[in-house]
């Protein structure tokens, strides 16, 4: 099963906009809460009800691995709707195998509800997913008490676990990557002493944790001081709200065009950490209007250049590249060193690709600094990385002969992404 993307040529042209947009729009349902809520309805005593779901290739894997798992799930893609049915770990002896494709978050989540399985359960992924680190959740699977086989002893997928999982008291670094602490707590009600996580470094990404307790919580399991007892999730209806990342990439093009872009459906209350993206395109110049069910930005002034600790909204931090190029003096971006380890090193990358359009952009071992510029016409490479060929897409809404490369690696999270952009011409 996979995402229905757009019929993208392998190279798009991104055209100026004449005019400066005016458009409410609706970005599909949020990744990271869709892949939550999956797993957390895969490991419910019932059936779930997911409604404004995210149909997309990281979406679609966990949809493959929950239902690996044993879970019955059932797609309506017509109506945004997923319903599961889920299925208690622990009685499952069979052999199992999960194929993450490119998706962490499928891949760190899973591992450890994949633990809890008394079957052998293999975890692999593409070469890209193989990659990207996962020695510490390994560690902490082995000390919870389940079997793990690292086949390369390195700290990489593929990997084999077997449970059971005993819990109680483990140790997770949290410097590296939130998504380890999210899926050994999203397994730890399934426990049997249930599960309490010390951190041994400061935490990444935190909103990405607070989202994850939310999510629990709805499915009906608390979680107090990354603590977690034993118990079992119950089955819910549970609307996702659409993708705040995804939002940026919008909100930021009103920003550079002078233009006003509205997100339906993302207002003062959501669960996610990257509506906060609005609030350094207020501190550079923009206008912003929250509403309960709603984020307006309007751009028209100048926009100033900034300096800002990003280690909690990281997967906008491209976005934000892209904007600093039209601000008025230089950006500064810090507390991103760990997204080296995303989907492609991504400071190196943006800035990279910056600079072959003309704009002084500089590496730091903790971000980079981009001064603002006029890009030159540019064939920009995207790493098959979804966020760079998003952001890079926006320099195009202000400066003529922008091309993206591999657009159709939008698949990812948000396959008819050049379509909605088109809107804004």
């Amino acid at each position: 099963m996979s995402p229905h993307p757009e019929n993208l040529p392998d190279v798009l042209a991104v055209p100026p906009v004449p005019v400066p947009p005016d458009v409410t729009l609706r970005p599909p349902g949020s990744k990271s809460i869709t892949n939550r809520a999956l797993l957390c309805a895969a490991l419910a005593d019932g059936r779930s009800r997911l409604s404004g779901t995210l149909f997309a290739d990281d979406t679609y894997a966990m949809v493959g691995a929950v239902s690996a798992l044993g879970a019955d799930v059932t797609v309506d893609e017509s109506s945004g709707v997923v319903t599961v049915t889920g299925v208690d770990p622990r009685r499952s002896t069979e052999p199992a195998r999960v194929d993450a494709r490119q998706s962490g978050t499928t891949s760190r989540f899973v591992l450890p509800a994949a633990a809890l399985r008394p079957g052998r359960t293999v975890v692999d992924g593409s070469d890209q997913l193989r990659a990207r680190p996962f020695g510490p959740l390994i560690e902490a699977l082995r000390g919870l008490g389940a079997r793990v086989e690292d086949a390369a002893h390195r700290g990489h997928l593929p990997v084999t676990v077997t449970g059971p999982l005993n819990g109680g008291p483990v140790r997770l670094p949290g410097h590296l990557s939130s998504q380890f602490l999210s899926g050994v707590l999203m397994a730890g009600p399934l426990m049997r002493d249930g599960l309490s996580v010390e951190l041994t470094s400061p935490l990444v990404s935190v909103p990405y944790v607070t989202m994850t307790t939310a999510v629990m919580a709805a499915f009906g399991v608390p979680v107090a001081d990354l603590g977690v007892r034993p118990g079992r999730y119950r089955p819910v209806d549970y609307a996702i709200e659409p993708d705040a990342s995804a939002a940026s990439y919008f909100l930021a093009a009103a920003a550079v065009t002078g233009g006003r872009v509205t997100v339906d459906g993302l207002g003062t209350g959501s669960i996610q950490g990257d509506v906060a993206f609005a609030d350094l395109l207020e501190r550079m110049g923009a206008r912003v209007e929250r509403t309960a069910d709603s984020l307006t930005v309007r751009g028209g002034g100048v926009l100033r250049g900034i300096d800002v600790d990003m280690a909690d909204i990281s997967d906008t931090a491209q976005t934000l590249a892209a904007v600093a190029v039209f601000a008025d003096g230089p950006t500064r971006v810090r507390g991103i060193g760990f997204i080296r380890g995303k989907e492609t090193n991504r400071i190196a990358a943006i800035v990279t690709e910056l600079r072959r359009a003309g704009i002084d952009a500089v590496e730091h071992e903790d971000g980079f600094t981009v001064r603002p510029g006029v890009p030159r016409p540019t064939r920009f490479a995207t790493y098959d990385d979804h966020r760079m060929a998003m952001s890079l897409s926006l320099l195009g809404l202000r400066s003529a002969g922008i091309e993206i490369a591999d657009p159709g690696c939008v698949a990812k999270t948000y396959p008819g992404f050049f379509r909605d952009l088109a809107r804004l011409r």
